[in-house]
C-alpha cells in the first residue's frame, strides 16, 4: 500500500471548506482527515453537500483538541505556510514533500491552517518541515481546498490511480486507400484546371499529396472524405422547391 499522508485541518472555520477539502482529498486517493478544534463543531451539516460524495472522508474524520494531539503519532509533519514565521526548518515544495512521503517510515501528516490566518507559530513549531507552494508573490492567496488539492495531486503522481477510459483509436488507413482518395480528388480537379499552369502541375500535385497524407487518416475517415467528394461530383439534385409555380419537371 502507498504511504498516504494524513490531512490535518487546524481550526477550520467553515463546514463548506471542510467538505471541499474532503472532495479534493478523495479526487486523488487520500482518505484520512483530522480536524483540530473546528470553529463550528463537528459533525457540521454544511460539510456534506460541499464534499460532493466524499462522505467516507467526512465520516472517518477524527477531531482533536490540539494540534499536538492530532499529529502525535506522525513521524513526519509538514506545515503549509507562505511564511517561515522566524522558524528555521527545511522548506519544500508539494512535489518534494510527496517524494519524501512515499519513501517515509511511519505516518506523515500535512497541516493546513485556518482560512483567514493560516497556521500560527506554535503549529509550525510542531512540524519537521515547511511546505510552501510556489505561487505569484504579489497574490499569495490560496483557499483551503486549493491548497489541499495541490498537495494531494503531487502525492497522487507517485501512485497508479485509475484514469478515464481512452477512446479506441482506429489505425491509420493503408496507403492504397489514401492513393484512392488522392486519385479521386485528382480526377475531379484535373478538368477544372486546378493543376494549371502545366509548369507547376507536379509541385501542386505533390503539395496536395502531402496535405492528404500528413494527418494519418484512418479508413473510416478516408471513406467519409471519398463519400463527400462523390457527392460533390454529382449533378445537383432537383427538388420541387427549385421551381417556381408553373414550371414543370421533365
Amino acid at each position: 500500500m502507498p504511504n498516504k499522508p494524513i490531512i490535518v485541518l487546524v481550526r477550520p472555520q467553515l463546514g463548506e471548506n471542510i467538505g471541499k477539502a474532503a472532495r479534493a482529498m478523495r479526487n486523488f486517493g487520500l482518505t484520512e482527515m483530522r480536524l483540530v478544534a473546528p470553529r463550528d463543531g463537528w459533525p457540521n451539516p454544511s460539510a456534506g453537500p460541499s464534499a460532493s460524495g466524499a462522505d467516507d472522508v467526512l465520516n472517518g474524520a477524527k477531531v482533536y483538541d490540539t494540534t499536538a494531539e492530532a499529529v502525535g503519532d506522525c513521524a513526519m509533519v509538514y506545515a503549509t505556510t507562505v511564511r517561515k514565521r522566524g522558524v528555521t526548518k527545511p522548506v519544500v515544495t508539494p512535489e518534494q514533500a510527496a517524494t519524501e512521503i512515499h519513501s517515509a517510515q511511519g505516518l506523515s501528516a500535512i497541516m493546513f491552517g485556518p482560512e483567514r490566518s493560516g497556521l500560527d507559530a506554535a503549529d509550525v513549531a510542531l512540524a519537521r518541515a515547511i511546505l510552501t507552494v510556489p505561487i505569484d508573490p504579489d497574490f499569495g492567496s490560496l483557499n483551503l481546498a486549493q491548497a489541499v488539492i495541490l498537495c494531494a495531486y503531487e502525492w497522487s503522481k507517485g501512485v497508479a490511480l485509475s484514469q478515464p477510459p481512452r477512446e479506441e483509436l482506429l489505425p491509420p488507413a493503408p496507403q492504397e486507400e489514401l492513393e484512392g482518395l488522392i486519385g479521386q480528388l485528382d480526377a475531379m480537379l484535373e478538368p477544372r484546371g486546378y493543376f494549371l499552369p502545366e509548369a507547376r502541375s507536379e509541385v501542386t500535385r505533390r503539395t496536395l499529396r502531402t496535405v492528404l497524407t500528413k494527418p494519418g487518416w484512418n479508413s473510416l475517415e478516408v471513406r467519409t472524405l471519398r463519400g463527400v467528394l462523390s457527392r460533390i461530383g454529382r449533378a445537383p439534385r432537383v427538388t420541387d422547391t427549385d421551381y417556381n409555380d408553373g414550371d414543370q419537371v421533365s
